[in-house]
């Protein structure tokens, strides 16, 4: 059961890489910034994600990040996977789940919870997120 918002984020894309992989598989690798809040705690992030453009057009991605409150006082690590869909204007949109772990007491109850998110990228890198806890 979807449980109550704990982020939501503001961000933009800082780097992008297109490479193939031992495979063949043509891969893009964008590396973004973020601020928002996590359970009300201000704070900045830094993620890179890998995108793999599948045969019915959408993008399969796997991502790792951390998250630091503003103050110092708090930080985590996450990993993510999602899927992408191509929309309008150059915009995608991604849905998928993410994972926490920190000993940060004020965010170390997101160790324990799967998140779910949705995060709409503009053409010009500029993004928007928002996550819930999975119960």
């Amino acid at each position: 059961m979807l449980g109550e918002q704990i982020m939501e984020e503001t961000g933009k894309t800082i780097g992008r890489r297109v490479y193939r992989d031992e495979n063949g598989t043509t891969l893009v690798e964008v590396s973004a910034e973020g601020q928002g809040k996590l359970l009300g705690v201000p704070y900045r992030s830094f993620l890179t994600y890998t995108n793999e453009l599948r045969e019915d057009g959408t993008l399969c991605g796997t991502a790792v990040g951390v998250v630091m409150s503003e103050d110092g006082s708090a930080h985590a690590t996450f990993t993510a996977d999602g899927l992408g869909q191509f929309k309008d204007k150059g915009r995608v949109s991604y849905r998928g789940n993410c994972y926490y772990q920190s000993k940060s007491p004020k965010w170390a109850q997101l160790s324990k919870v799967p998140v779910v998110f949705e995060y709409e990228v503009e053409a010009d890198g500029s993004s928007k997120g928002k996550e819930w806890e999975w119960r």
